[in-house]
């Protein structure tokens, strides 16, 4: 129980990355040397090593499952998500609303499933739920207002499939990643 109330933290938390990103990324990425988008490679880089060697052991680290002793972590796959994001969208407009997503709709979702409740309700509420943090965003960071309305929900659907070595933490980013990719050059914000 307390690695499930550990892992629902840990993605809540998970908002302060943006807001870390923007607000202190460049001095962090100046007193080091590199450029920002080197410094998230970097971290992406260490990420990926520190997987790969926790998979050649064959261990958990606190909040993981078993089963995760033998195949990419739901962590690493948020994180390595999270990093495309900042890499590939590094405007607030994109990257806050898509992470918000994850960070918050994530264990939303989760939570009102293990309450019991049916499909339809839970894709309804989530939708609803994630519709509402799109809308924050609009409004805290001028994300254009129509794109709740898509992204929301694609947001839910793409954390639905259960699939077995791609865990729905890097679903729920980089589906609508990739959505916004290809909408962009007709909003034109990047």
């Amino acid at each position: 129980m307390s690695g499930h109330i550990f892992r629902r933290l840990f993605h809540i938390a998970m908002f302060v990355i943006p807001f870390a990103y923007f607000e202190y990324g460049d001095s962090i990425s100046d007193k080091l040397g590199v450029t920002l988008s080197q410094l998230v490679s970097l971290v992406i880089i260490v990420a990926i090593f520190g997987e790969a060697i926790r998979l050649k052991f064959k261990f958990t680290i606190f909040g993981q499952r078993e089963y995760e002793a033998n195949q990419v972590s739901a962590l690493a796959w948020g994180g390595f998500a999270v990093g495309m994001v900042l890499l590939l969208v590094p405007i607030k407009q994109y990257a806050y609303p898509l992470i918000f997503s994850l960070a918050f709709g994530d264990p939303f979702m989760g939570e009102i499933r293990r309450q019991g409740v049916k499909l339809r309700e839970v894709i309804i509420y989530s939708i609803s739920f994630v519709l509402l943090l799109w809308i924050l965003c609009w409004h805290l960071f001028a994300t254009p207002l129509w794109l709740a309305f898509i992204f929301a929900p694609m947001c839910v659907f793409s954390e639905m499939p259960r699939l077995r070595y791609i865990d729905d933490n890097a679903t729920m980013l980089l589906i609508p990643l990739a959505g916004i990719l290809i909408l962009d050059p007709f909003i034109g914000l990047m």
